[in-house]
């Protein structure tokens, strides 16, 4: 080889787009905002160890708990954007949180958006001496009972506490809003609080065990897990859609083929038999979005949770 050819080698190889095939060549730190054990948590970890297995490089999860995901995310939108920082993201932080307070970060211009990877719906549901059996009937007892009725949910400025505002503003109706510091089945089963509103993951062993009465789940389509349980939408409130979902987001500018080798990993691992499986049990639902679909959704999600907060007066938790 001549020394004019050497010279070209050289140069690139310092491209930023040959250095970009070796990656990743040292450990991958996934950011999860929540505490170890968590239901986000758990998930992350479920990817982390498959891209460990597809990349040959360890991925590491460090929970970085507080303020709703919100604390875990500032530290990946200001981290180096070389695909060494990587974020599983909960919606609360991303599009409910902005229209709460001033946040470090802006959720669209600060991330590059890889993939929503999983969702989860919520579920309406009751005590079982509550005389309603359904979610029109449960609206009929708001009425005709004013003041009188509340509704549980895992704290202020969750996407279960939105839901509840939404449904109320919807129907016409106005309960009172317990804010607890995760699930709350064992107060609505117990009749502390009448009604809840609690993830699929959480809430659904309580509905097919009876213990409390399932009204309707928040999707648009009724839930494989429970097919009987009828959506939201169906009971007089078409379009209605309340989901929580997990999404990959990377701090912004991290270079596109990275980010393309990660979507396509995750993939991968939604395509798992003994994942799917898993996420099942945990009340959620494989998505695999494309990274522009996962910020379009954030765009459309970030007005429609602001209205939802303004119009309920929901100021944020002390």
């Amino acid at each position: 080889m001549n020394m004019r050819w050497i010279a070209v080698a050289l140069v690139v190889a310092g491209t930023p787009a040959f250095a970009q095939t070796a990656w990743p060549d040292k450990p991958v730190k996934l950011v999860v905002g929540f505490t170890a054990g968590s239901a986000t948590d758990v998930s992350g970890r479920l990817f982390a160890q498959k891209f460990s297995e597809a990349w040959g490089q360890p991925v590491v999860v460090e929970n970085v708990a507080g303020n709703s995901g919100a604390i875990g995310s500032d530290r990946v939108a200001k981290a180096a954007p070389d695909g060494y920082t990587l974020m599983w993201a909960g919606n609360a932080a991303i599009t409910i949180l902005p229209s709460l307070q001033t946040l470090p970060f802006d959720p669209v211009k600060d991330f590059a958006h890889i993939s929503t990877a999983v969702s989860t719906a919520s579920i309406v549901l009751v005590n079982n001496d509550l005389p309603v059996k359904s979610l029109a009937d449960l609206i009929a007892h708001a009425k005709a009972n004013p003041g009188k009725l509340s509704y549980g949910s895992p704290g202020v400025g969750t996407p279960q506490h939105v839901t509840g505002e939404l449904l109320g503003n919807l129907a016409g109706i106005k309960m009172e809003h317990i804010p607890y510091r995760g699930a709350n089945l064992v107060d609505v089963m117990s009749g502390v609080v009448p009604v809840g509103i609690q993830n699929a993951g959480a809430g659904m062993p309580f509905v097919r065990d009876g213990r409390v009465r399932g009204l309707a789940i928040t999707s648009l389509k009724r839930s494989p897990g429970a097919p009987d349980l009828p959506t939201v939408a169906e009971q007089g409130f078409p379009g209605f859609e309340a989901i929580s979902w997990f999404a990959l987001l990377a701090p912004a500018g991290t270079p596109q083929p990275i980010l393309d080798k990660v979507r396509e990993a995750s993939l991968k691992v939604l395509a798992d038999p003994e994942i799917q499986k898993k996420l099942a049990a945990m009340g959620l639902e494989p998505v695999g979005s494309t990274g522009a679909e996962t910020k379009a959704a954030i765009v459309a999600d970030i007005p429609k949770w602001a209205k939802v907060i303004k119009e309920a007066g929901i100021k944020p938790a002390n």
